[in-house]
């Protein structure tokens, strides 16, 4: 399903991996975010600050969005490309639309909200003027692996 990831995607995705250690270590669920523009350099960054910010729209993907907007100083960012370790929710879906971000490459899935082809495809729905190209899976162990550890120590 989706297209082949690039060696471009996977560096994206082990500096995404490294954000979300971060969120992670700082009490967030670990989910890091990069945006590359279509030359493939990083315009923008972000991991999960719901818990440090205390903002519910404080995803990986909505910081690393704004990151990158602000940095081209324009909310188009057509051509570019998301990286994030986990599969976007309905919330970043839509936020990937409103920026005409081209691609999403993600790690694991997320069965019970993800956006991107799991429970819902936003990104691909047919009736949407916008539509994304998605790459699955990139990395998907080791971003599956900070999730459950993340949760597996939080159950003790």
């Amino acid at each position: 399903m989706g297209m082949a990831a690039t060696a471009g995607d996977a560096a994206l995705m082990r500096r995404a991996l490294e954000l979300a250690g971060e969120a992670g270590a700082a009490g967030d669920v670990p989910v890091g975010a990069v945006v590359a523009d279509a030359a493939g350099r990083v315009i923008g960054e972000g991991m999960n600050a719901r818990e440090v910010e205390a903002d519910p729209t404080a995803h990986a993907e909505i910081v690393a969005l704004r990151r990158a907007a602000a940095s081209v100083g324009s909310w188009n960012l057509e051509g570019a490309t998301l990286a994030v370790t986990l599969e976007p929710c309905l919330m970043c879906a839509g936020a990937i639309l409103q920026s005409r971000i081209s691609r999403v490459v993600f790690g694991a899935w997320e069965d019970k909200t993800g956006a991107a082809g799991s429970m819902y495809d936003v990104l691909r729905d047919r009736r949407l003027p916008v539509r994304v190209e998605v790459v699955a899976g990139v990395a998907e162990d080791e971003a599956s692996a900070l999730l459950r550890d993340f949760f597996d120590a939080r159950r003790g």
